[in-house]
């Protein structure tokens, strides 16, 4: 007996559907057992075939999104502790862990490097720009753009 496209692609479906829960409600607890429900599988049935799909184990890449919203809301100016809880990590310890091995930094460390390019934009936008674009156009490093012309 021949087997069918159909099942396939409703196996796909039901893991795409899953991984877009994941997506939707990364800052919530969320277990194993939540995300497998929303594919209609049992945890581990779901487990192996979430990670044939997408290469790693739905735990981990719930943590890779919740990282990745962290990033955002880090330059955003939010604060560490915040960011903490917006992102659904119940520790800030295992939350900074786990961002320094992601990003390469710990999360106090990012938000003081997005805060330091924030306050170079408001003062000297030219330090921000190549050198080799700003000699192309004939800017000197003493001049600043102004913002109260129109």
């Amino acid at each position: 007996m021949e087997q069918q496209a159909y099942p396939k692609l409703y196996f796909y479906r039901r893991i795409v559907q899953a991984k877009l829960f994941i997506d939707q409600h990364f800052a919530e607890n969320i277990e194993l057992y939540n995300i497998a429900d929303e594919a209609y599988y049992s945890k581990f049935h779901f487990s192996r075939k979430f990670k044939d799909v997408y290469l790693q184990t739905p735990h981990q890449y719930l943590i890779s999104v919740r990282l990745e919203n962290a990033t955002k809301l880090l330059a955003s100016g939010m604060s560490v502790a915040a960011v903490c809880q917006a992102v659904g990590f119940e520790e800030l310890s295992s939350f900074s862990r786990l961002f320094k091995r992601k990003v390469g930094i710990n999360p106090s460390a990012y938000l003081q490097r997005h805060k330091y390019i924030q306050k170079q934009i408001t003062e000297a936008p030219l330090t921000l720009v190549p050198h080799c674009f700003a000699y192309q156009y004939g800017w000197t490093e003493k001049e600043q753009f102004q913002t109260n012309k129109i």
